[in-house]
């Protein structure tokens, strides 16, 4: 071997060291570069994921909410339709009592309502037509039972659906049964409510 050819063959192989020190470097860098790419990655993903289930966590809270809020209002309105359909029927029943029923219901309402004075007593039409034959007598007897209270039935016809108008001068008081369960409505719902639904989960 020459010296030319041993001086090529120590270059080649100078040149094969550091060329296999310069790729193990850069596995090294690249295997670092990978480990740190790997953790930042990780450390993103897991961010991600709590995100991710925390997001999920508050969708599913909202849900929960909307949808406990959303039960409420629907047992809410439920109850509230029951009770206003069980306070139209008890209204309504009233309608379709017999006549002579209606009057003892009209003259009730006499006893509770009346004052102790002279006054007129208003009916509808319609009710003018079902008063029974007795019903002047049941007046005037209910009436006797309160001192100074007297009432005489008005010529004209009290525009209301049930029920009647007392008249003092210029007093009228709207004793209809529209106004009494308008009146009594808040009392009424509460009955009704504790009646169905005092033992029932809410």
């Amino acid at each position: 071997m020459t010296g030319l050819e041993k001086i090529l063959k120590s270059i080649e192989a100078d040149a094969t060291t550091n060329a296999e020190a310069v790729i193990a470097e850069a596995r090294r860098e690249a295997e670092e570069i990978t480990r740190a790419a790997k953790a930042e990655a990780e450390k993103k993903c897991a961010e991600i994921a709590i995100k991710s289930d925390m997001d999920r966590k508050a969708v599913l809270n909202r849900a929960e909410s909307a949808a406990e809020l959303m039960e409420k209002k629907v047992i809410l309105d439920a109850k509230q339709q029951i009770i206003n359909d069980i306070i139209n029927k008890a209204k309504n029943s009233l309608a379709n009592l017999s006549d002579s029923e209606y009057v003892d219901v009209l003259i009730l309402m006499v006893k509770k309502y009346a004052h102790n004075k002279s006054g007129k007593i208003q009916f509808s039409l319609a009710d003018k037509k079902r008063l029974t034959k007795d019903f002047d007598a049941l007046l005037q007897k209910v009436l006797s039972e309160k001192e100074g209270a007297s009432l005489t039935v008005s010529e004209d016809a009290a525009k209301v659906d049930g029920g009647f108008l007392l008249i003092y001068g210029d007093i009228e008081e709207n004793c209809s049964f529209e106004a009494l369960f308008n009146a009594s409505k808040e009392e009424l719902q509460d009955k009704v409510n504790a009646l169905l639904f005092t033992d029932v989960t809410k």
